[in-house]
C-alpha cells in the first residue's frame, strides 16, 4: 500500500506527467507528437508556446504566441467527443481567448486553478472513495501542491440536521445558564443528533475531519483513481481538463467542459474547491 503524500512538493520546472499510458500506439509519429500527453504541454499549447509537433517557442521566436497558430492549437485542445461542450460556447471561448487587444494566457503559478483527485481509501477496513482538492502554494523559492479541501460522503452524513429549523425536540433551553448548563448531558447522550445543537449556519471543516481520521488510523490511503483540473484564469470563463487515453490526435489532456461565469459565480465555485469564501 502506498503511503499518502500529504503535501505534493513541486519545484520548477513543472513536469506533471499524464495519467495512464499512451497505450499500444502504432500510427504515424506525427499523431503521437500531436497528443497532449502532459498538463505542462497543455499550458504551453494553450499559450502558443509549443506547436502540435512538440516544438517549443520562446520569446523572440517567430511562432511564439502567434494568434493564428493558437487558434489551431486551441481547437485541438478540446475533447471532440464531448456531449457537454456547447459548440457556440466553444467558439466564443476561443474568440475571447484570442482577443487581439488583450489575449488570455494560462499561468501555472496562478492561484486560480485546482486539481480534483478521486482516490480510494479504506475507512475502518471498508473501501471508500474520497475527493481531494489541491491547489498550488508558494513556498520559499518554489511551489508545491497542498490539500485545500476534502469531500467524503461519510463526513457529510454526520451533519444532516444543520439547516433543520423546524426541530422542537433537540435544543438547549434558553434558561439553561441558570442551571449551570446541567442539561448538556441530554445533548451529549444521543450523539447521532448532536448536530441539532450546533449554531445555525455552522459549516463543518471536512479537511480537519480528514486529518483527524487519518491520524487516528481510521482512514488509510490506497490509490488514486482519477485526476482532473478546474481552471478559472480566463476572464468570464471556467473550464476543466481531463485525461483521455486513445490512439488519435485528440488524446491526452483536453478541455472536457467550458462554462461562461461571472465574477460572483467564479468566487462561489472557487470557494467550493478551496474552502474559502
Amino acid at each position: 500500500m502506498r503511503k499518502l503524500t500529504w503535501i505534493l512538493v513541486l519545484w520548477m520546472p513543472f513536469t506533471c506527467l499524464a495519467q495512464g499510458s499512451i497505450g499500444s500506439f502504432t500510427g504515424d509519429e506525427s499523431v503521437f507528437y500531436a497528443q497532449t500527453k502532459q498538463v505542462n504541454q497543455f499550458f504551453l499549447r494553450f499559450n502558443g508556446e509549443e506547436d502540435n509537433q512538440g516544438r517549443r517557442f520562446y520569446p523572440g521566436d517567430p511562432g511564439y504566441r502567434d494568434l493564428k497558430a493558437r487558434k489551431t492549437y486551441l481547437n485541438i485542445l478540446f475533447d471532440n467527443t464531448s456531449s457537454v461542450i456547447n459548440p457556440d460556447a466553444k467558439f466564443v471561448f476561443i474568440d475571447d481567448v484570442l482577443n487581439k487587444k488583450n489575449p488570455a494566457f494560462l499561468d501555472f503559478y496562478s492561484k486560480d486553478w485546482f486539481a480534483e483527485v478521486t482516490a480510494t481509501f479504506t475507512y475502518k477496513k471498508e473501501k471508500v472513495n474520497l475527493i481531494l482538492y489541491l491547489k498550488i502554494e508558494k513556498q520559499l523559492n518554489g511551489y508545491k501542491w497542498v490539500i485545500s479541501n476534502v469531500y467524503f460522503n461519510k463526513f457529510e452524513s454526520w451533519f444532516t440536521h444543520l439547516q433543520d429549523t423546524t426541530n422542537l425536540k433537540y435544543f438547549i433551553h434558553p434558561m439553561s445558564h441558570e442551571l449551570d448548563f446541567m442539561n448538556l448531558h441530554k445533548a451529549f447522550k444521543e450523539t447521532e443528533n448532536l448536530d441539532f445543537y450546533l449554531e445555525l449556519g455552522y459549516i463543518p471543516d471536512m479537511t480537519s475531519l480528514f486529518v483527524m481520521e487519518m491520524k487516528n488510523g481510521n482512514l488509510n490511503f490506497v490509490d488514486v483513481n482519477n485526476v482532473k483540473f478546474h481552471i478559472f484564469q480566463i476572464p468570464n470563463w471556467y473550464f476543466e481538463i481531463s485525461y483521455f487515453n486513445r490512439n488519435s490526435v485528440n488524446s491526452g489532456w483536453l478541455i472536457s467542459n467550458v462554462l461562461r461565469l461571472n465574477d460572483q459565480e467564479k468566487r462561489d465555485l472557487i470557494g467550493h474547491y478551496t474552502h474559502v469564501k
